[in-house]
């Protein structure tokens, strides 16, 4: 364990004890100290979708350094670039027309804000800057990304720099289960901003992070749709998670009765073996600017190099190859059905959700079985670290002081693991969320005593 005081790291958790990683096999990190962790999340951050160690990404890295590594795109092209745009589109998103790389998930947002707003200001309505998305989402750490999130708790202490979008609530069980009273507030929005403003709605199709596993109903994405052919804003899907088949198709939104004009995806496009991102958009976005302005002023140092195409290329290869998408959306559904039935006697699991390899588990006040659990007792927290005591990795949010979700936990497996290592997750998870109810139930009685 590494702790602050010992290191010229700027650590995100200046009071936590980061396990240092050696080395990682398959879905098994290994630390220095010896220990083994099964990585129930990719990572940690939903990125290794292929697993740890595979080598034939390593040589395809090795073999494109060996040629080139990086060139800028302001001044050149390249071949896995061009090769990796077509073959996306070909392959994954045959509905859109168009991909610029980047190199995570937050520079994927950010251009595709950039790209939203030109896009209307080249078809002469300058006046169109507002957004509206779910208030419960994540989209990245940079500013523009930033204030797309409506979670009080992330944009503290920084709302004098971000601009002033709008956000929804989420259309969960608990607030809106028919998705009705979003699509009434995103029409009082709307009419409240004034639909000439407006210039896209942006959201996850499946949310990850900050609402595990979530999606709403059918319905909701229908009604956006007609609002958006009536009042004439763009549709952006944020899969920066949940493309590249993380949800049992190349992309989530192509699961939905919607089709957006912008999708970005980063995370599984490099897999964890280069920073890779992807924000693609419809013939219709790109020929607004190539009739426009002609030029689309923004960048970053390694967008589009060779080095993390061919990278992504080398994962395209190996998704095709052994048949991964096809693979997680058979597999999906029982491994969901697996941590509800071992869940099933849990006084604090509300629900287990999701699609594919992108499962939530939701917890509960066991006293009534349906508040938040009391924010002092940070239940998420509590489960990470039970989690890892276990030999298991998982990812948990802790929400609850923002009004719209309590304590979940993501589970986000390699769609390269065995059935056998899934059992093995399900199991180690199902003992941790014992533990972590023996804790919670122990407080709660401490505390009406």
């Amino acid at each position: 364990m590494i702790e602050a005081v010992q290191t010229n790291v700027f650590p995100r958790l200046l009071d936590l004890a980061y396990p240092s990683v050696e080395r990682g096999e398959g879905v098994r990190l290994y630390t220095t100290d010896g220990f083994e962790v099964l990585d129930a999340c990719s990572g940690g951050a939903m990125v290794a979708c292929l697993g740890h160690g595979a080598t034939e990404i390593v040589q395809a890295a090795r073999a494109q350094a060996e040629r080139i590594s990086y060139v800028y795109n302001h001044h050149f092209t390249n071949e896995p670039q061009e090769r990796l745009a077509e073959r996306l589109i070909e392959l994954a998103a045959p509905e859109m027309a168009r991909v610029r790389f980047g190199s995570g998930g937050s520079e994927a947002n950010e251009t595709a804000l950039r790209l939203i707003r030109q896009y209307h200001v080249d078809r002469g309505e300058p006046g169109r800057w507002r957004i509206i998305s779910p208030a419960q989402a994540y989209h990245g750490a940079l500013m523009g990304a930033l204030a797309l999130t409506g979670r009080r708790s992330l944009q503290q202490p920084y709302g004098d720099y971000l601009p002033g979008h709008l956000h929804i609530a989420p259309a969960t069980w608990r607030f809106d289960p028919t998705g009705q009273a979003a699509l009434e507030e995103l029409d009082r929005l709307l009419e409240t901003a004034g639909p000439d403003t407006v210039a896209a709605f942006f959201c996850e199709p499946v949310s990850a992070a900050a609402l595990p596993g979530y999606t709403p109903p059918d319905s909701f994405w229908e009604g956006v749709a007609e609002r958006r052919e009536r009042h004439g804003f763009l549709v952006c899907f944020d899969e920066v998670v949940t493309g590249m088949g993380r949800t049992g198709s190349w992309f989530a939104g192509q699961q939905l009765p919607i089709e957006p004009d912008i999708v970005t995806g980063g995370k599984g496009l490099g897999a964890g073996y280069a920073p890779l991102a992807a924000t693609l958009c419809k013939d219709h976005v790109y020929q607004a600017l190539a009739d426009g302005s002609r030029n689309f002023e923004h960048g970053h140092t390694w967008d589009g190099a060779p080095l993390p195409c061919a990278v992504g290329l080398a994962v395209l290869d190996t998704l095709v190859e052994r048949g991964l998408v096809e693979r997680v959306r058979t597999r999906g559904p029982s491994l969901r059905d697996e941590f509800e039935q071992a869940l099933s006697g849990s006084e604090i699991v509300k629900e287990v959700r999701g699609r594919g390899f992108l499962l939530g588990v939701e917890l509960i006040d066991p006293r009534d079985g349906e508040s938040f659990l009391p924010d002092e007792l940070d239940a998420a927290s509590l489960v990470d670290q039970k989690a890892f005591e276990h030999g298991l990795l998982v990812t948990s949010t802790h929400s609850t002081a923002d009004g719209y979700t309590g304590d979940q936990t993501l589970l986000a497996p390699a769609f390269v693991a065995t059935d056998q290592e899934l059992a093995e997750m399900v199991e180690r998870f199902a003992v941790t969320v014992a533990d972590v109810e023996r804790t919670v139930k122990r407080s709660l009685a401490g505390a009406s005593a």
